[in-house]
């Protein structure tokens, strides 16, 4: 089977390094190139420290510069910021590369853009705000606890450089819950978001009904926890030739 090329977007960033260096290890999966908005010219492994030292991959500024310089690739995993992404994810999707984007913070009317142009090119892709399958475990439990519990609330809690907020998970969560009600009397869903030094990633949703509450809550100390998701969808999406928007589609085809 033809190893996975792989291009990172955010290469440089703190969930882009994990990613860069599973696609290093992971065997089927090959590194080709990195974006980053630092380090243009320099090796990716000698940036971040990659064990080994070198990765034989250069850092491009743009996803332009990349394909002008002739890189060919089957995937683009971008973890980058939003007005980065706005340029690199159409730039991919034209060349015919797949995306799987865990970046957030563009508008709903964005990602139905790219997922029809992924359609047109009739490639693959991924939109998904967190890769975590501990995350995608927490919206379906979520959905079934709301059937018996209506009212709830969600509680985000991220490092106080995280630029978005609500963060996108927790807005695709209450999307999730929302929709799972199928009732237009149902409360809605309030967010909370909590920015603090010493926190990574965590969300708490809490259930209340007479006499009772109901806590589901996911923490990820460490953002390895997105690289089993990321992998995984990496391969979903070169097989599948489909668009997923929540991991639970990667996981559980059908």
């Amino acid at each position: 089977m033809q190893s996975i090329r792989v291009v990172v977007a955010g290469a440089t960033g703190k969930v882009g390094r994990e990613i860069v260096r599973a696609v290093v290890r992971e065997q089927g999966f090959t590194l080709v190139g990195a974006v980053a908005g630092r380090g243009e010219g320099r090796d990716i492994g000698a940036l971040i420290g990659l064990e080994g030292g070198q990765a034989g991959v250069p850092v491009y500024a743009g996803m332009d510069g990349l394909l002008k310089a002739g890189v060919r690739a089957d995937v683009l995993i971008d973890f980058s910021v939003a007005a980065a992404a706005r340029k690199t994810i159409p730039a991919a999707v034209a060349a015919g590369i797949a995306p799987v984007v865990g970046t957030t913070g563009f508008a709903p009317e964005e990602v139905d853009a790219w997922s029809r142009q992924c359609r047109e090119q009739g490639i693959g892709g991924a939109f998904i705000a967190n890769y975590a399958v501990g995350i995608m475990l927490m919206m379906r439990f979520a959905e079934e606890a709301r059937r018996f519990l209506p009212h709830a609330e969600i509680i985000e809690m991220h490092h106080h450089t995280k630029l978005d907020a609500p963060s996108g998970t927790a807005l695709r969560t209450k999307e999730r819950l929302e929709r799972a009600m199928g009732d237009l009397a149902a409360p809605p869903v309030p967010v909370h978001s909590v920015r603090l030094p010493g926190l990574v990633a965590h969300q708490e949703i809490i259930f209340g009904g007479p006499g009772q509450t109901l806590t589901l809550r996911h923490d990820a100390p460490s953002r390895e926890s997105y690289v089993p998701g990321v992998l995984m969808t990496c391969k979903w999406v070169l097989k599948e030739k489909r668009v997923a928007l929540d991991l639970e589609e990667v996981a559980f085809p059908g």
